[in-house]
């Protein structure tokens, strides 16, 4: 039957068969182990083959019969790899024969680098393609434009026409948007040009010397001229962006350093800074932490964990005595690099007023004023605050050719050189003030009714305003000042009006500058100060200097009067007002003096103004 083993006739009878079986086993068993060789070596070439054609087997997607080779699976039509069939089917062909893949060509392995090498580069170079579109679309495109973009058709990249951007950000008509100079336009409003006022043959060099103390007030005031500080997208570095302060040789924890990485690597940290020392407060060994008690931090982990446990305790000790200036930490790990601000600013100690213990009117504030010959009208303004302030303290400043005796309770009276000028006579009175206020006027204001310290007191007691003015007469004349930053100079425009309400206070407003009847915060008015140098008529220059330095509001519900301006019947009176007039009337040579003052120390192009 199939399959039956044949005996030969030779070996007929019981033993023979005997025999003949034992060497059919015995052949058995030889093929096996052949088998097993047999499928040893197969398997290693097929190893062999496929480090060989590696290249060509990612290129190229394997058909079901190169699998069958390669994977020793049977197909339908081949023969299972290391089965008996193959055994039998070798054993047919005549004996072993040796397993070989198909031959290939020897360039395909030159063809299969040449194409790997090719697909690297286009993959790498459409990736980066892809990464730098994606950032330029990010910073001027918005979504629905990004969508546009990755379906080829990019918006136009375009600003706005130079009439319509300077139809944006005006306020009273002064354009107020980015530029790298500024102008004073002729306009209905009066126009001063700086130079103007100058000698032509002094312009070259008092510019000259302007500038070089410009750019010691810059040396001086860094954080007027500071960078702009850039958030670096995407990083795992947290860090803080404000508010980490440090006195001159003090030490702080810089707060919020943090990593938020996932890695399985040793992450390195680096830390610099310039005007100071870091170092941290977690016990960890040389290995990890590095460079403590230098200008150079350096941190190196595997354990994320212990990682942010150094950075929360990382300290910074100032090591140069700077009373305001600003250390740019940097903080880098890998291809990550930032930077942040510690700040380093000697805090003055406060200056406190006591307000004596039943917060009387009296202990809070003081009256000053400045007086020059118009002793009649002094008296006047003295008797009237007695009528509503009885104990109240008024400090004179007089600087008058031949003074008279102002013998009053609580009225100081200070003497100075004749003709010394009105704003030095302001500072000469401040300057004795040692209430939290003084209120300001004119020698020949009244009191009134409805001239309420305590209203005015109330404003600056609950507000950050440093001063507050009323109404002279009725008359609450206040102003706006806007200021323009320019390389060859700035400008200035005075403008009539308040910025915007006064929260809290219905009747008040803020503003830049007030009519000469006001209250102020002592402390703050004595460091701005009334420029000596300002003899005759000045008023608006003190907020000038103010600028950026005094928050000022106006309250319409509070005022002082003005006493009669008709000619005084008196014929001493009439002397002496005669006389006055000379000193209070402006001049040409006062207004180019004062012209010139703001070229040099304001540093001004030009300055328009009402009027």
């Amino acid at each position: 039957m199939p399959g039956d083993v044949e005996v030969s006739e030779c070996c007929g009878g019981p033993s023979g068969q005997t025999a003949t079986n034992q060497e059919i086993k015995a052949k058995q068993s030889a093929d096996q182990k052949q088998s097993k060789s047999i499928d040893k070596l197969l398997k290693v070439k097929k190893r062999e083959y496929k480090q060989t054609n590696h290249c060509l087997l990612l290129l190229a997607p394997p058909t079901s019969a190169s699998l069958g080779q390669l994977s020793g699976s049977a197909s339908p039509t081949s023969s299972s790899i290391g089965s008996a069939s193959v055994t039998t089917a070798v054993a047919r062909s005549g004996g072993l024969q040796r397993w070989q893949p198909e031959p290939q060509p020897w360039g395909y392995k030159y063809i299969c680098i040449i194409l790997l090498s090719l697909g690297i580069v286009f993959y790498v170079t459409i990736r980066k393609g892809r990464q730098v579109s994606a950032e330029e679309e990010w910073a001027i495109a918005s979504a629905p434009e990004r969508a546009k973009a990755a379906a080829g058709t990019e918006p136009p990249l375009k600003l706005l026409s130079e009439e319509e951007y300077k139809s944006l950000f005006q306020f009273d008509g002064i354009w107020l948007g980015p530029k790298k100079s500024c102008e004073c336009a002729q306009t209905k409003m009066t126009v001063y040009q700086m130079e103007d006022y100058i000698a032509k043959d002094q312009i070259a060099s008092v510019k000259e010397r302007r500038e070089k103390e410009f750019e010691e007030y810059q040396r001086r005031y860094p954080s007027r001229t500071k960078d702009a500080i850039i958030a670096v997208p995407n990083t795992p570095l947290s860090y803080p962006i404000y508010g980490a302060e440090v006195m001159p040789w003090h030490t702080i924890v810089i707060p919020g350093l943090g990593f938020h990485g996932k890695s399985t690597e040793k992450v390195q940290v680096v830390l610099r800074a310039s005007f100071g020392t870091l170092n941290t407060l977690a016990d960890t060994s040389k290995d990890v932490v590095h460079g403590r008690g230098g200008k150079e931090l350096t941190i190196s982990t595997s354990n994320v964990k212990l990682l942010n446990h150094i950075l929360g305790h990382v300290t910074y000790t100032s090591t140069v005595f700077l009373v305001n200036a600003v250390d740019m930490v940097s903080f880098e790990t890998g291809s990550y690099l930032v930077k942040f601000p510690v700040t380093i600013q000697l805090l003055p100690l406060p200056k406190l007023f006591d307000p004596g213990p039943d917060n009387n009117i009296r202990d809070l504030v003081t009256i000053t004023t400045k007086t020059f010959l118009r002793y009649h009208k002094l008296r006047v303004l003295l008797k009237s605050i007695r009528q509503f302030y009885p104990d109240i303290k008024v400090i004179v400043a007089d600087d008058s050719e031949h003074p008279e005796k102002i013998e009053e309770a609580n009225v100081e009276h200070f003497i100075m050189p004749f003709g010394k000028g009105w704003f030095a006579g302001r500072n000469l009175a401040v300057s004795q003030v040692t209430t939290k206020y003084y209120l300001w006027v004119d020698d020949d204001c009244l009191f009134t009714e409805n001239t309420k310290i305590e209203k005015l007191v109330e404003v600056l007691e609950n507000t950050n305003l440093d001063m507050v003015g009323g109404n002279v007469a009725g008359n609450d004349f206040k102003f706006k000042i806007f200021y323009e930053e320019g390389e060859d100079g700035s400008c200035l425009h005075i403008r009539s009006g308040s910025y915007h309400p006064l929260e809290g206070f219905p009747n008040c407003v803020i503003t830049g500058g007030v009519i000469n009847f006001f209250l102020a915060r002592t402390e703050e008015s004595r460091r701005v100060g009334y420029d000596p140098k300002l003899q005759r008529v000045a008023h608006v220059e003190f907020f000038m200097d103010g600028l950026g330095n005094l928050l000022v509001g106006s309250c319409r519900d509070v005022g002082i009067d003005h006493q009669s301006r008709d000619p005084a019947t008196d014929s001493q009176l009439a002397a002496v007002e005669k006389t006055y007039s000379k000193f209070r009337t402006n001049t040409q040579e006062q207004i180019r003096l004062k012209l010139s003052l703001h070229y040099f120390k304001n540093r001004l192009k030009c300055y328009t103004r009402i009027g």
